[in-house]
């Protein structure tokens, strides 16, 4: 197995644990993606994707309907994805994604929690270059042989297909998100759930006292409304 395979086993039930964290997040998804394209899931790729993934985590179907549609007003507000690089403690890299309609507010909350935790806010590019920018969709593992899908997705850009518990996960390089939901969806697969990460080309392993200094900043962090996800070069572990 490769990278993503441990990382995703590894981060498993870690993040994202919170419905009401899953569906604010979702709900920004779903104005950037009608923003973007427009409410008609059908000629919306992204927006389809998004209410695939609001499913997933079982937002009811009235939530997005509302989002959908509060997001077709024009007074609505628009997000903006800001990406912020930094330092935790003990040399740890971080990678914060955030989608903000008050840039002041996220850098001033995100400078905030790196200054508390004895972390460092970094400049653009200062540690970005650390981690690589994946795409991902599950789809049911029912009838589908993960090796056989893997031969035939490769030249669509997939990297690493594997199976567990959940059904059959595909990585593949950013870039590739377009043609992948494009192939599956021709296929008739059922895409359950699909998104980005972004994961550490290398991991450092701390002690258990060190590694708390960390996690008191990823947990300030993630509390964040305005923040989407965290990455970060610390050696996690499933426990």
């Amino acid at each position: 197995m490769g990278r993503a395979f441990e990382f995703r086993k590894a981060r498993k039930m870690k993040r994202w644990s919170a419905m009401a964290k899953a569906f604010t997040r979702i709900g920004k998804d779903i104005v950037m993606a009608v923003k973007e394209g427009g409410p008609d899931p059908d000629t919306n790729a992204r927006l389809r994707a998004v209410i695939q993934n609001a499913k997933s985590v079982n937002m009811p179907k009235d939530n997005i309907e509302r989002a959908i549609k509060r997001a077709s007003d024009k007074s609505q507000g628009e997000y903006k994805v800001v990406l912020f690089e930094g330092y935790a403690p003990h040399g740890i890299a971080v990678l914060v994604e955030t989608a903000t309609d008050n840039n002041n507010r996220t850098v001033a909350n995100i400078r905030s929690y790196f200054n508390k935790c004895d972390g460092n806010l970094g400049t653009s590019g200062s540690v970005e270059f650390m981690f690589d920018h994946t795409c991902n969709f599950r789809i049911a593992s029912e009838g589908v042989d993960a090796e056989e899908l893997e031969l035939e997705l490769i030249d669509f850009g997939a990297e690493e297909v594997f199976e567990d518990e959940d059904g059959i996960l595909i990585y593949a390089p950013f870039e590739a998100f377009g043609a992948l939901q494009k192939e599956l969806e021709s296929r008739g697969i059922e895409i359950i759930s699909s998104g980005f990460e972004r994961i550490p080309q290398v991991t450092k392993k701390l002690s258990p006292e060190d590694a708390a200094d960390v996690e008191k900043l990823l947990e300030k962090l993630e509390e964040d409304d305005d923040v989407q996800n965290v990455y970060h070069t610390m050696e996690e572990t499933e426990e």
